[in-house]
């Protein structure tokens, strides 16, 4: 943590892979054999960087995992060691935001779907939308519709995640799932 908060100071963002975590790091696996149960429960710990004010940029490191987004964000919100997870609406933020920040992009509009920001988005089929708070005392406030806190996919485990449609990229379709 006192690294972090140096990390912090300095402006660094972290550049995460969520699925490694789910891959390699619960009980009897990959970081628990190789590393001891000790030094494999601090791995990936999203949210005591979150805490301490490190940014965060999710990926993939393709093709060692998935290219699947919504994965990723399954992954930090359902970390193997609970302490370390981040909320859905963070692991979001991380896998959109977050990777045009640390491309050197931090302009307040790219990376949001905003009038006037760069249009650059992926279309998304869902079947379910749910407001979840990252703690039961959040979750009580966060999903009263008075709070206004914008529904995500359903991202718990063994919950369908989305498919992707369409992709843009600063206006020209990229790829379009029903084109043929």
């Amino acid at each position: 943590a006192r690294d972090a908060e140096v990390l912090a100071r300095c402006g660094v963002i972290a550049s995460m892979q969520p699925h490694f975590d789910a891959e390699w790091g619960g009980e009897g696996d990959l970081y628990d054999a190789r590393l001891g149960k000790a030094r494999a429960a601090t791995l990936n710990d999203f949210a005591m960087l979150a805490k301490t004010g490190v940014a965060l940029s999710f990926s993939s490191d393709a093709p060692v995992t998935p290219i699947d987004p919504w994965s990723t964000i399954r992954a930090a919100v359902h970390h193997h060691q609970p302490t370390n997870a981040i909320s859905a609406r963070g692991a979001f933020a991380a896998a959109t935001r977050g990777g045009w920040r640390a491309g050197g992009i931090n302009d307040g509009l790219t990376g949001t779907l905003t009038p006037g920001a760069p249009a650059s988005y992926a279309v998304w089929e869902v079947d379910d939308l749910v407001v979840a708070g990252s703690h039961e005392k959040v979750q009580r406030w966060s999903t009263d519709p008075r709070s206004r806190v914008p529904a995500l996919p359903d991202v718990s485990p063994g919950a369908d995640l989305p498919r992707c449609v369409r992709t843009v990229h600063r206006g020209q379709v990229l790829y379009d799932r029903d084109a043929g």
